[in-house]
């Protein structure tokens, strides 16, 4: 079983991710579920999508607070509000110019600071995209079959959409591999 939590601010299509991750372990003939958590502001208000990704049935629609096995967050106010639901030694990516962690927060899991929103804006050329580009991140965080989520999320975004965000998915790998190669930062 894997774990995993995308956490932001509402507007910032977190939810996009968890839906694609879910789907695209369904369409392997697996188990996926995704399930949102978010306040009544509909943007900017803290949100979270947990998932849950088996070879076996999932009874329960939402990550196991203290077992989550990665966390990918774009906002402060949410990366403080829900980090501690990773496990100890459990992988954050973050992105740096706005999520802050703390030397207890690098000393207690393994920490990725990966420029998520500026590689979406600046890179792919469209903001919208960080949901692809945080998918792909968490793709090859998680180790999880590259081509199936690739497939998934052509399936997933618009056709007008498809051919920006097959762009962010590949930069979004590249970034995840980059920051594994450097390994954690430390306190």
């Amino acid at each position: 079983m894997k774990q995993l939590r995308f956490t932001g601010v509402g507007g910032q299509g977190v939810l996009l991710a968890g839906e694609i991750l879910a789907t695209a372990y369904i369409n392997a003939g697996k188990y996926g579920v995704q399930a949102a958590t978010y306040t009544s502001q509909v943007r900017g208000g803290p949100t979270k999508v947990d998932i849950v990704l088996d070879d076996n049935e999932i009874l329960f629609p939402y990550a196991n607070d203290g077992e989550i096995d990665f966390m990918l967050s774009v906002a402060n106010v949410s990366y403080q509000q829900f980090k501690d639901g990773v496990k100890p030694g459990g992988k954050i990516v973050y992105e740096p110019n706005l999520v802050y962690p703390t030397d207890e927060d690098k000393n207690k899991w393994e920490l990725y600071p990966i420029e998520v929103i500026t590689i979406a804006k600046e890179k792919v050329g469209n903001v919208i995209t960080q949901s692809v580009v945080a998918l792909a991140i968490a793709t090859v965080m998680m180790d999880i079959d590259e081509d199936l989520v690739y497939n998934a999320m052509i399936e997933t975004v618009p056709p007008k959409a498809v051919e920006i965000n097959k762009k962010a998915f590949a930069l979004g790998v590249e970034a995840a591999k980059e920051a594994l190669a450097k390994g954690p930062v430390k306190a």
